[in-house]
């Protein structure tokens, strides 16, 4: 096929050489959108339907690695309870939550 396309260009002169040249661009970026942007559309989508469903009780990690249980979830913030004393809770953003591990319901009490 490529001798076809070049056989072209050399026969029809600039023309054909330009419609090569867009032909290649069109190519590189398809590849560009199946390879980058599609699976990092999709990874947003499945961080943000977690985020969504995340409820009191749950264990998070957050970006920095951290890994802590949610005691209170508001619009854009929750507060995360971190380590076993029990008093070190902070406020964060849900932005800043990396995953979400639903809690299981024999552990408690």
């Amino acid at each position: 096929m490529f001798n076809v396309l070049t056989d072209a260009a050399a026969a029809g002169g600039s023309g054909a050489s330009m419609l090569i040249m867009l032909l290649y661009i069109a190519v590189i970026g398809g590849a560009m959108y199946f390879f980058m942007i599609r699976p990092q559309k999709k990874e947003q989508k499945r961080l943000a339907a977690m985020i969504a469903d995340m409820q009191v009780g749950d264990v998070v990690v957050t970006t920095s690695g951290f890994y802590g249980v949610v005691i209170s979830i508001t619009d854009d913030d929750c507060i995360v309870e971190f380590g076993s004393n029990k008093n070190c809770r902070i406020p964060m953003r849900k932005a800043a939550i990396a995953e979400v591990e639903k809690a299981s319901a024999g552990t408690e009490g």
